[in-house]
């Protein structure tokens, strides 16, 4: 297994920036300089203490810091590892899973956990149009790319849409290319927020991290053309794996409100 080659500058004890930052910047900077890829592990904080001169709390206070940012992952009785780089979606465009995953050259796919019956719960069926209590078709699935698990997402359609939704018609593919190909659905736009949100047991389990992993969780209401909700969905992204960016611009050349 490689090792993170790091540099034998010794930190500067002279320094206002504390050293835990300094060690920080500098595992940071190997990595984002490419030097050493994804699984790559990261030196013990016995072996990194030594190295630096630092306490082990010095030590783990960095390496504590990195894995928050995403850049280091830690695998219980195995040590720290460089995390897999993020895959990035913007806010913007009604695409989906398979969608997103194929322009980045990954294979999506799917695996079916569930699909059922089931009366809709009053906010769903506010959301959704429908009278509280009305049938819906409850589809949950784990999302995948090249075969690793990226979400978990369950979502609610109206079984009066699609009585005749099974999983052989599902398969691994895209809910949204079947709505056009079989049901001559094609979505137009849709209301989406994000929030954060920590891993139960189970989702924990489903997408392979620790319990109380920190997720992206997010709520998507897509309409058709007639302006009917099609599918009201709850997903939940790792957050080590995923992130999402929006372009932001200048109204009219200004700035507005208080920034």
């Amino acid at each position: 297994m490689p090792v993170i080659a790091l540099p034998d500058q010794p930190l500067d004890e002279t320094s206002p920036t504390p050293l835990y930052f300094q060690l920080r910047e500098l595992i940071a900077d190997a990595i984002k300089g490419g030097q050493c890829g994804p699984d790559c592990q990261l030196p013990s904080e016995r072996e990194l203490a030594e190295k630096y001169g630092l306490s082990r709390m010095t030590v783990r206070q960095a390496t504590v810091a990195l894995v928050s940012d995403g850049l280091l992952i830690r695998r219980r009785g195995k040590g720290t590892y460089v995390a897999p780089p993020k895959y990035e979606r913007g806010l913007f465009g009604l695409t989906s899973f398979s969608e997103d995953m194929k322009k980045r050259g990954l294979t999506p796919s799917a695996r079916i956990i569930s699909l059922r019956q089931v009366p809709a719960p009053s906010k769903t069926a506010d959301i959704m149009g429908l009278a509280p209590g009305s049938t819906l078709v409850l589809l949950e699935r784990l999302r995948l790319a090249d075969d690793q698990p990226m979400a978990y997402e369950f979502s609610y359609l109206s079984f009066q849409r699609f009585p005749d939704l099974t999983e052989d018609l599902l398969g691994a593919g895209s809910l949204y290319e079947l709505f056009w190909a079989r049901y001559g659905i094609r979505l137009s736009h849709a209301w989406q927020s994000i929030e954060a949100v920590l891993a139960s047991p189970r989702e924990a389990k489903l997408l392979s991290i620790n319990q109380g992993a920190p997720l992206l969780l997010l709520e998507r209401t897509a309409y058709d053309e007639t302006n009917t909700v099609v599918e009201f969905v709850k997903s939940l992204y790792r957050a080590d794996r995923y992130r999402f960016s929006v372009q932001l611009q200048q109204n009219a050349g200004k700035w507005k409100g208080d920034g």
